[in-house]
């Protein structure tokens, strides 16, 4: 006998399965806006620090705090492809499972590509001095 999950654990099972498949395009966004963001307004106010916090910190901290929501993206994105390669099909032509799988695979190698590209992004506001005009 099988028994169905409450709407709280469907709330929280659906909010991690959507983190599993975009967590790394938003934490990718807020890379952008954070680190180039923060860069270029400081810059442009001629100051190298973010009230007491130097520059190259908050620019530090915006590529490792997206990067590390990415890693728990791809995380929950395998750990939903676990578990959905593992459940029986669902008798009745419900395909919802194949999706579930699907996106599970789209988030796991999309999360990989975010990322990649936040460490890169992060490498090149790291490596190259801030305010070089």
């Amino acid at each position: 006998m099988s028994t169905h999950p409450g709407p709280r654990v469907r709330l929280a099972g659906g909010l991690l399965f959507w983190y599993a498949v975009l967590g790394g395009a938003v934490a990718w966004a807020v890379h952008l806006l954070a680190g180039w963001g923060v860069e270029e307004l400081t810059c442009a106010s001629g100051n190298d620090r973010v009230g007491a916090v130097p520059l190259r910190t908050v620019i530090g901290a915006a590529v490792v705090l997206p990067a590390l929501a990415t890693v728990g993206a791809l995380l929950a994105s395998a750990l939903v492809w676990r578990r959905t390669t593992r459940a029986p099909a669902p008798a009745g032509g419900d395909r919802s499972l194949e999706r579930s799988r699907m996106l599970a695979v789209v988030g796991i190698w999309s999360n990989l590509l975010f990322l990649a590209i936040i460490g890169l992004g992060g490498l090149a506001l790291l490596v190259l001095p801030p305010c070089q005009r």
